[in-house]
């Protein structure tokens, strides 16, 4: 048997060598509790890292199309360019950026995000498969440094001078590539460490990352907007880059990459009386030796396909805030005044602040209630009415789009942090998988692949119909909420029936009692 300081000689992983430097700084093994602090921590900044390079792009769009913010409430077409100029070399705010600042300049804009956005959908699905087979913790480091690489590319057309579409829509699509390395593997660590209890509340937390991800990403592009959009993406780009090596450098993927045996993982995972047995989502004695579930097996799951075509509408949803929402605040009269780009940028983290709310309560409320449907659910209907007020009120005056974006943003992410998080783990290690729980990252990928299908589909509609109205953009995206609300109608009466049932069995019980008595 080998000591508790070293990896199991059937471990597929290697301990990280940060551990290893902290261990011999200490003098002894950390402990347990120290690990999952770690994984917490990292995989957080990790994630929120992705995001952060990923929110830039609609903070530059303005600045990159500056034209398109002249719209205002007339709703005129963007198809129509209102420059007399033609597209200088030396660049300065307002100038714009060829070929953005042309007249389908926010057309080319969309394409990059359904680019970006569709290899991105397609990369989740062979991460998923790829994250069940290699090593993690590696894994997801040159997904960072890739991402990392190409999101400073983008900025490096302007330092560049480059006016290639071409060169802008490669980019994209190649640091889309590498985004799908995150989601996955960052939720199977997460998994690997710790046990279904509280899973909902704890991950709703940690999920936070996605929101913190995008305000740091806006609050540092629309600083950065005045010295040279370029430095908006490089400055992301650098710091996923960074992040990553600390991944590389300390991120223990599971127990048994830093030697935990059975004996100490018990302690921390113990029967609760009057509880049933919390297990870790990866068995430390079996994971080696299980085979990773395969694409089909793991569709055929009972409720993946549900919460995956449900958050195929929800993160449309989002996703359609997160690349229009400052592009839209820009684009509309607010008390009669228009908001620059990097005001607007600013203003949009609160739809985000409200995200992190969303996904906590979400995670709690389905934790209280044993019901992870109807608490999606329920949240999907309430957007329908925070989305048709925001559109109809939010340019009465800042306070009221303040408030209003904030509810907003708390009824569309919590649903979209809850499925992607603990429903996404509930499901990886289902009673169907016989005990197999090497799905939990295929079945992420798989989740969350779905979504991003919508979530490319969503900011390209938008690009579109937005020439209409804005007003039609918002239609589209309360029908989208409610499909994605009714989607989850069956499990939602399955959850229903079993509460009531459960109630029942508890009534008859406790009614039965005194009888029982009266006999003895």
């Amino acid at each position: 048997m080998g000591s508790l300081s070293e990896p199991t000689p059937e471990s597929n992983y290697s301990k990280p060598p940060g551990i290893r430097f902290l261990e011999y700084i200490k003098g002894t093994k950390l402990s347990y509790k120290t690990h999952q602090a770690i994984v917490l921590i990292v995989t957080f900044l990790a994630y929120a890292s992705y995001h952060a390079t990923r929110k830039t792009t609609s903070i530059v769009k303005s600045t990159l199309d500056p034209e398109s913010s002249d719209v205002g409430l007339k709703f005129t077409p963007w198809m129509t360019s209102y420059s007399e100029e033609p597209a200088k070399l030396s660049w300065k705010a307002g100038d714009g950026w060829a070929p953005f600042n042309g007249p389908d300049g926010t057309a080319l804009l969309g394409e990059l995000d359904v680019a970006f956005l569709g290899v991105y959908a397609l990369g989740m699905y062979f991460s998923g498969q790829l994250g069940d087979r290699l090593d993690l913790r590696i894994f997801l480091t040159v997904g960072m440094v890739g991402t990392g690489l190409f999101t400073s590319l983008f900025g490096v057309g302007y330092f560049g001078n480059i006016h290639s579409f071409w060169y802008f829509l490669v980019v994209q699509m190649v640091a889309g590539l590498f985004q799908s390395t995150g989601w996955p593997s960052v939720v199977a660590v997460v998994g690997n460490w710790f046990g279904k209890s509280k899973r909902g509340l704890i991950m709703g937390i940690w999920n936070a990352h996605t929101s913190i991800g995008n305000i740091t990403g806006s609050l540092i592009a629309s600083a950065l907007l005045s010295y040279g959009w370029g430095w908006s993406f490089v400055v992301p780009g650098l710091m996923i880059v960074f992040i990553g090596l600390v991944v590389f450098l300390i991120l223990p993927v599971n127990p048994e990459s830093v030697g935990t045996d059975k004996e100490y993982d018990e302690l921390h995972s113990p029967k609760k009386i009057g509880e049933g047995v919390t297990e870790p989502l990866l068995n430390s004695e079996t994971v080696v030796k299980e085979k990773a579930v395969g694409f089909i097996t793991a569709w055929k799951i009972p409720g993946v396909a549900p919460f995956a075509l449900c958050l195929f509408f929800a993160k449309l949803v989002a996703y359609t805030f997160l690349y229009w929402l400052p592009f839209y605040i820009s684009d509309t009269a607010i008390d009669g005044k228009y908001l620059s780009s990097s005001t607007a940028g600013n203003l949009s983290t609160l739809f985000d602040v409200g995200g992190v709310l969303g996904g906590i309560l979400a995670g709690h409320i389905s934790d209280r209630l044993g019901a992870r449907a109807i608490t999606a659910a329920s949240f999907m209907y309430c957007a329908i009415p925070a989305l048709f007020f925001y559109r109809s009120y939010g340019h009465v005056s800042l306070t009221v789009n303040i408030i209003l974006m904030f509810i907003t943003g708390m009824f569309v992410n919590g649903p979209y942090a809850l499925i992607t998080t603990a429903v996404s783990a509930d499901l990886g290690t289902h009673s169907s998988l016989e005990g197999n729980s090497r799905a939990l990252a295929t079945v992420t990928a798989i989740i969350d692949g779905t979504g991003s299908v919508g979530a490319a589909i969503g900011p390209l509609i938008t690009g579109y119909i937005s020439s209409t109205s804005w007003s039609a953009v918002f239609t589209m995206l309360m029908a989208a909420a409610l499909i994605a609300g009714l989607l989850l109608t069956r499990l939602v009466v399955a959850e229903v029936a079993a509460k009531i049932e459960e109630s029942r069995s508890q009534g008859g019980s406790a009614s039965r009692s005194p009888v029982q008595a009266h006999e003895v």
